[in-house]
């Protein structure tokens, strides 16, 4: 048992050495990254059915207990073990490729894949903004006390308040551009890593997948811009 146990742990380092192995870590941990984007979005798009829905859609996460922070550590250990792989496989990489491809592969390459790196740092520069401005609540730790009439923690209120800021909404639309585009660049790089661009199905997905990113944009751009213009407010009954 214990050979076993040592023979599959060797075979997992030896995978994730290569760079294919690298490439499906990266490649899955985005995907399940885009899953929960995805998901996050439709949650928080319930802010323009009001008060009362997106409060008790955050009742209920908060209700899930250690789940939630179970859930919370997954995303947040895939973010990292995405950042880190990808970080390892761009100096593998690079270091494998002679230099006289270099200009070839530059010009071929799309201004996503270019400014991977930049738009990750910044990317990440965001989410740790998000985490501390709406989740944890550090920046204004007044909004704890807020609650609607239900009793529950007004999330719909705080939002709209955070987004009346026009530094916050501004950062938040630029980190969610270059999130969009990290993620449309994403989705085919998992495509060429599952071997799939010669296929049509995979043709249509590499298409499809600025769209798909536009939309995300779209979805979740909406609720900063729709609460600094005014046209969501605030019900401050605390």
């Amino acid at each position: 048992m214990a050979g076993l146990i040592v023979t599959t742990v060797k075979a997992i380092i030896s995978f994730y050495q290569s760079s294919i192995g690298k490439k499906w870590i990266v490649a899955l941990t985005g995907l399940v990254l885009v899953g929960f984007v995805t998901g996050h979005m439709i949650g928080n798009l319930q802010i323009f059915l009001g008060q009362e829905p997106l409060n008790k859609y955050a009742a209920f996460l908060q209700g899930l207990g250690e789940l939630l922070w179970v859930i919370r550590g997954v995303m947040l250990a895939c973010i990292g073990i995405h950042i880190v792989t990808t970080v390892l496989l761009t100096i593998q990489n690079a270091a494998a490729t002679p230099q006289k491809y270099a200009v070839t592969k530059s010009q071929a390459a799309s201004i996503g894949a270019k400014t991977m790196a930049v738009s990750g740092t910044i990317v990440l520069c965001f989410l740790i903004f998000h985490l501390l401005h709406f989740t944890t609540l550090s920046i204004h730790p007044e909004w704890q006390g807020w609650h609607d009439a239900e009793g529950r923690h007004d999330v719909y209120s705080l939002v709209i308040v955070g987004f009346q800021d026009p530094l916050a909404s501004g950062f938040y639309l630029l980190g969610l551009f270059l999130l969009c585009m990290h993620l449309s660049h994403g989705i085919q790089s998992f495509i060429q890593t599952l071997g799939l661009r010669s296929r049509k199905i995979a043709d249509g997905l590499t298409t499809a997948s600025p769209y798909l990113a536009g939309l995300l944009f779209l979805g979740y751009a909406s609720i900063p811009v729709a609460c600094f213009l005014g046209i969501l407010k605030p019900i401050l009954a605390h």
